[in-house]
């Protein structure tokens, strides 16, 4: 019997037979369909049927989206979902250590199943608060079987959409016994027989061959930690093997070779890239890749990777890819050929790598991504009434540019609302809140940290104490 109140969220309400969304300014992030300044959107249970204008349903649940933007739910390719309760616990860390020594070093060999629901738990209602409608649950933490079991079903209460890709500790002692046995377990416990589940499983596992085999064998995706100065060397060989596939997910990707992108795009490896991750812990070059993937005929999806130092939503994602690749662009020597010059990104591109090539790389594009008919309908609106956002002078800088969570009005998954008014919905935040202190109060007694609010840098345990 697991140790934790699966009661804190109660978001299961039916959902309307058919809803018909009137008025919104549309970014469908469909080419066919285009962008609409005046639009509707008809839903028929959890699938889109139709985006159009002056659409009709008698007897449908109506939305007004009368001074909204309705887009597609944003997808992040790539997020250490156990962590969540260390939220910026370590704002100005500068190296990849730095984050490991809060992470992976200190708590988390004394996290309990109880904590990894409530971490889980935690990023997936922050995820849904900042539009993010599907993630991919980087979970490099499943101790033991029932840690990955609290992970699964945190993620299956909150609502949101996910692949959860089960990965083994970075450190500290743990049950190798149910490795790599634990992903034939999960798949029969939670979805074998679960078809329509809004989560489905991966796994997370660096290079190697009986690993990777395994995970083949169970039909599962495979996400791996992937920087591309350091491990480029190894793709040749992984490629002549046969053992790279468009089931491989590559996170980060910094500072790849020409040749590295191109084993890559010739072997259909989904890749996502790391704005913020890369340059705050200034991982390789600190440059996020997405331009060199697209040089290289790759379009990434974005991933906030962890919240230790900064906030979950991908309006700051965005935002930072702009303008980093602006700057990189400046700084480049005009001598440099055409074929290898930065070009600045717009924020149509920006918008496109948060939500469809992002669906991609969970290799979801046929279910999400886009308001597109037949696929889920998962969406948010954006209220551009705001003050911080009236008037809406162009749809795409005003979602790119200016929005904020806030500003999200409504949030629908798979056709159900889940967060409408600004408020995340079913939610009992008083014992939300409640789980989150005892297990912060735990970790911090277990590792014997002394947590100051006010600290300039997160010390290693060693030096903490």
């Amino acid at each position: 019997m697991a140790d934790y109140n699966r009661n804190i969220v109660n978001n299961q309400t039916e959902i309307p037979q058919v809803t018909l969304i009137r008025g919104a300014t549309l970014l469908s992030m469909d080419e066919s369909i285009g962008n609409i300044e005046r639009g509707d959107i008809l839903i028929n249970g959890s699938t889109i049927t139709a985006v159009g204008q002056n659409l009709d349903a008698p007897g449908a649940h109506i939305i007004d989206a009368t001074n909204m933007i309705a887009m597609p739910g944003m997808v992040d390719s790539h997020r250490h979902a156990w962590e969540g309760q260390l939220r910026r616990l370590n704002p100005n860390a500068t190296c990849l250590n730095d984050y490991s020594n809060a992470t992976h070093f200190s708590f988390a060999r004394y996290y309990r199943p109880k904590d990894i629901y409530v971490g889980n738990l935690l990023t997936a209602l922050g995820a849904i608060d900042a539009g993010i409608t599907m993630m991919i649950d980087n979970s490099h933490n499943s101790r033991t079987a029932a840690h990955a079991d609290a992970a699964v079903e945190a993620l299956l209460d909150s609502g949101i959409r996910a692949i959860h890709a089960s990965g083994a500790p970075v450190a500290g002692e743990w049950d190798k016994a149910h490795w790599p046995g634990n992903w034939q377990r999960l798949q029969e416990k939670y979805f074998r027989n679960n078809p329509e589940s809004l989560v489905t499983l991966g796994v997370m596992a660096q290079p190697a061959p009986e690993l990777w085999a395994e995970a083949r064998r169970l039909g599962l995706p495979i996400v791996t930690e992937f920087f591309g100065a350091e491990m480029a060397s190894e793709l040749e060989s992984l490629h002549q093997q046969g053992l790279l596939g468009p089931d491989n997910i590559f996170n980060h990707c910094t500072a790849l070779p020409d040749k590295g992108w191109e084993i890559l795009r010739e072997a259909g490896v989904r890749v996502n890239v790391c704005p913020r991750s890369d340059a705050h812990y200034g991982i390789e070059s600190g440059m996020f890749a997405l331009e060199a993937a697209q040089r290289h005929g790759i379009n990434p999806g974005l991933s906030v990777d962890n919240e230790t130092s900064y906030s979950t939503d991908m309006f700051m994602e965005m935002r930072v890819a702009f303008y980093l690749q602006r700057v990189m662009g400046m700084q480049q020597p005009p001598c440099c050929d055409a074929e290898h010059a930065l070009t600045t990104l717009s924020a149509a591109q920006l918008l496109k790598s948060a939500t469809v090539d992002g669906a991609a790389c969970a290799g979801l594009e046929d279910k999400t991504g886009s308001l597109t008919p037949g696929k889920q309908a998962d969406l948010i609106l954006i209220n551009v009434a705001d003050l911080n956002l009236y008037p809406d002078g162009n749809a795409f800088g005003t979602v790119v540019h200016a929005a904020e969570r806030s500003n999200i009005d409504t949030v629908m998954i798979g056709g159900r609302i889940v967060k409408q008014n600004g408020k995340v919905l079913g939610v009992d935040s008083e014992h939300l809140r409640a789980a989150i202190d005892e297990s912060r109060k735990h970790l911090f007694a277990a590792a014997g940290y002394e947590p100051d609010i006010f600290a300039e840098k997160f010390l290693p345990l060693a030096q903490a104490n």
